[in-house]
């Protein structure tokens, strides 16, 4: 390789259309995947205090905000519940009129082209926060896992487009895989929260989904953030196991996870850009002390950038109007 004064780095920086011509890395709509909150009632739109612009919507006010984002563009939601009704085993999560049964039903009804993804876990209908059926403080795996295969069948017979475990039990994706077909749904992906760490990015979401532990936490099941060589075990079962998509949470404290899991796996791979991660954006820019929609911008730009084929982000509006002003 040439050396200074042959070779000048900055003769492709100088002008912002060469800049453009050279860039390695892009952000489009069709990145994106918009996490929303559905509750209980009518008209109701509380905004999440720690999630400034996230709301908790009830079903008719959730129509209307996905008819918006499949205007805007934005191809794909996530849906998490918050349901009437909370108990020890969480049984909303699989009832087939349940919040989220209904909320996708009513959707598909009204939206035609926006792809409804589904987190499917037990942490927001068990009355006690955790993600799976309890004996003592113990969360039993197996007996946790056959709930969930519930949930899932019960999303996809509600019109779901795909499935997203985010529990992180033993063999959740092979069981679901394995109902899912056996109802006829094998068109049905599954995209697996594969890798995702017991992290405490995650408040602002238990603040949304209202699903705070009671007692203890999930290090049981969510794996150690000092870890790297385990996320691609957990990842590299999950593919044997059926998973069409994995995904590793969160995503800006670990963009060597999602880039090892990519080159090691060369499967499709998401990332989920978390409440915490959001959060302290959105409060930096509102203090002034940052350029909110730059660093923005630049945080998707690094996930994607790491390996991310997909990008679960509370930012996918504001992404997708700043995507619009750009052309």
């Amino acid at each position: 390789m040439a050396n200074y004064p042959i070779q000048r780095l900055r003769r492709l920086r100088y002008n912002p259309k060469v800049r453009d011509l050279i860039r390695e890395t892009e952000i489009t709509k069709n990145d994106l995947i918009y996490p929303l909150f559905v509750v209980p009632g009518e008209d109701v739109k509380n905004e999440v205090k720690s999630m400034p612009g996230v709301y908790q919507m009830s079903i008719n006010i959730l129509v209307e905000e996905c008819k918006e984002v499949e205007k805007m563009g934005v191809p794909a939601v996530i849906l998490f519940g918050i349901p009437e009704h909370k108990d020890e085993v969480g049984s909303d999560a699989y009832n087939e009129n349940g919040i989220i049964q209904r909320a996708i039903r009513a959707i598909k009804t009204e939206v035609k082209d926006l792809l409804i993804i589904t987190d499917v876990c037990l942490c927001e209908y068990t009355s006690h926060g955790h993600c799976g059926v309890l004996d003592g403080d113990n969360i039993l795996n197996d007996e946790t896992v056959s709930l969930l295969a519930k949930e899932a069948v019960s999303h996809c017979q509600a019109g779901a487009d795909m499935v997203a475990p985010s529990d992180m039990m033993d063999g959740r994706v092979s069981a679901i895989r394995k109902a899912l077909d056996y109802k006829g749904y094998t068109h049905i992906p599954i995209m697996s929260y594969a890798v995702k760490y017991a992290s405490g990015y995650y408040g602002p979401f238990r603040d949304a989904a209202e699903s705070t532990p009671a007692f203890g936490d999930r290090r049981s099941h969510q794996m150690d953030i000092a870890n790297t060589d385990e996320a691609l075990r957990e990842a590299k079962s999950d593919v044997e196991e059926g998973a069409d998509i994995i995904m590793v949470k969160p995503a800006g404290a670990y963009l060597d996870i999602i880039r090892r899991v990519k080159d090691s796996l060369n499967m499709p791979t998401a990332a989920y850009q978390v409440s915490g991660e959001y959060a302290m954006i959105k409060a930096a820019g509102k203090l002034g002390w940052i350029d909110e929609e730059r660093v923005m911008m630049e945080s998707l730009v690094s996930i994607k950038r790491a390996g991310a084929d997909m990008i679960l982000t509370y930012f996918a509006k504001d992404a997708a109007r700043i995507i619009d002003s750009n052309k």
